[in-house]
């Protein structure tokens, strides 16, 4: 049987792996799902003995059969062998009593990276070099999603990239990330609004059939580097199965007993990869989802109403200032009986009133498996002081959120809990020398300095030379102007 990736919103649209990962969005709006997810099942007992690599070939063939073996090793070879500090790509540290999960090794010393890394790699394998087929990457970032796909990306024949992030939205850390980025195929661009906004312009983007027309006409195609492309999804899946093992061997756990895991999330992506673990027979138990004051996920958990009618927070953890967690559709396709005239009315409430409500079996069903919880911002600081003076560990903002929430969950439930801390807290080195130390610092690498001298913990490399670097991409438009920007941008790169 000849494996096909479906839309979310109409079980009509089908593809081949390779074509979802390219297309990253299906032309009705929809999100490409695997519907046989729930019959996969993982050699789990063998992976307990495989590295993060091993794992990830594992993981790939079974949710991208499309892909031949050799293929697949060579993607993970190129995408992990040397790109992350940590031999073990994303670490697990047991600080004190507490798991966590380290995934911000790689590049940009962010969780994306490990999605990242991996989408370009299988990218190029899927793109049709005999038809002379070139892909153009459209990005919408709250921070750290936008350098990890530069990252990723840059330099890479036939595909080209165009990262939108919020003006004043980001911080300067991560805006120097990416605007300091350079590379042929590059473009980064702020946008006069928030994340939200530069999310659903480029959604609309890709449901533009006459520039879609245009492009195909000169063999280009559009993409996404967001965590609604499948491929940037399916490698996230790995480091729960890692984390598993290294709760095994550290004696923290025995094969085969349940697990929590706590996951700061904006988008639902990264929480989204450990469901995908769960359906595959891992034995997680629950997944904690942390929030900021943007608590839009924490409501919907809660009452089943998603409503983004609401007022907008810039917080102290940007990366989760989102109002519009796209990958929750995929959680509701599954959870629905994938149903995909149901997933269609609701993302349709949702674009034209701004809300849905599920049904009540549904939100109980989703309660199984899943907890919201979430943190303001006096909490956050509050959390990165105190675990610092108890434990010696530093947290930044984001892992902090999720700190805080496993703690109110544990109250309820003793079952061991994995906290994947999704940053390094070099990357917001501001807030973090302000919430322990109470001080701060105009300059951030200046900060970045006195927070390494203070902790005695040493600064990333790639964030020791960004001071340096030059600063590239300028632009600032109008969010309304941003399918004028896509438009001029691929005629500059491509040619024509």
């Amino acid at each position: 049987m000849e494996v096909k990736y479906i839309s979310t919103r109409n079980k009509n649209i089908k593809c081949s792996c390779k074509e979802a990962i390219l297309k990253g969005i299906a032309d009705d709006g929809g999100l490409y799902v695997y519907d046989h997810l729930d019959e996969l099942e993982l050699p789990l007992n063998d992976m307990m003995n495989m590295t993060y690599e091993q794992m990830a070939e594992i993981v790939l063939s079974l949710l991208l059969p499309d892909y031949c073996e050799d293929e697949i090793e060579q993607c993970v070879k190129n995408a992990y062998e040397t790109k992350f500090e940590s031999k073990n790509i994303t670490p697990l540290h047991i600080v004190k009593d507490i798991p966590i999960l380290e995934l911000f090794h790689g590049p940009t010393c962010a969780f994306k990276d490990v999605g990242l890394q991996m989408l370009p790699q299988l990218m190029s394998k899927a793109i049709d070099n005999s038809y002379q087929q070139k892909v153009m990457i459209l990005t919408a970032t709250s921070g750290d999603t936008g350098k990890a796909a530069l990252e990723g990306f840059k330099n890479v024949e036939n595909i080209a990239i165009t990262v939108f992030y919020p003006n004043n939205g980001v911080s300067n850390i991560q805006r120097l990330q990416m605007t300091t980025t350079d590379g042929f195929n590059t473009k980064v661009c702020a946008i006069h609004g928030n994340f939200d906004d530069a999310q659903t312009n480029v959604k609309k983007i890709f449901q533009n059939k006459k520039l879609k027309e245009q492009l195909m006409k000169k063999k280009i195609i559009l993409s996404s580097a967001n965590s609604i492309n499948i491929g940037r999804l399916i490698p996230q899946v790995v480091y729960y199965i890692y984390a598993y093992k290294e709760m095994v061997q550290q004696h923290q756990i025995t094969f085969g007993d349940e697990i929590n895991f706590c996951v700061p999330t904006g988008n639902f992506g990264n929480v989204l990869a450990g469901y995908y673990a769960k359906c595959m027979g891992l034995p997680i138990k629950r997944l904690i989802v942390a929030s900021n004051e943007n608590n839009v996920l924490y409501d919907f958990l809660k009452n089943g109403e998603y409503n983004r009618n609401r007022i907008f927070y810039k917080t102290i953890s940007p990366s989760m200032d989102i109002l519009i967690s796209s990958n929750l559709e995929r959680l509701l396709y599954y959870k629905s009986g994938k149903d995909t005239d149901y997933i269609c009315k609701l993302m349709n409430d949702l674009e034209t009133k701004g809300s849905y409500k599920i049904k009540d079996e549904l939100k109980y069903d989703i309660q199984k498996d899943f907890y919201g919880g979430y943190c303001t911002d006096k909490d956050c600081k509050a959390i990165i002081r105190n675990v610092y003076e108890e434990k010696g560990y530093i947290l930044d903002p984001h892992t902090a959120t999720g700190y805080k929430v496993m703690e109110e969950y544990q109250k309820e439930d003793s079952t061991p809990c994995v906290l994947l801390s999704t940053a390094s807290p070099y990357k917001f080195a501001s807030t973090v020398m302000e919430a322990i130390f109470n001080e701060k610092y105009t300059d951030e690498f200046t900060c970045m300095k006195q927070l390494s001298i203070k902790t005695n913990t040493v600064i990333p490399q790639s964030l020791v030379l960004l001071n340096k670097e030059k600063i590239v991409h300028k632009d600032v438009i109008d969010k309304n102007n941003m399918i004028k920007y896509v438009e001029n941008t691929t005629k500059e790169i491509f040619h024509g």
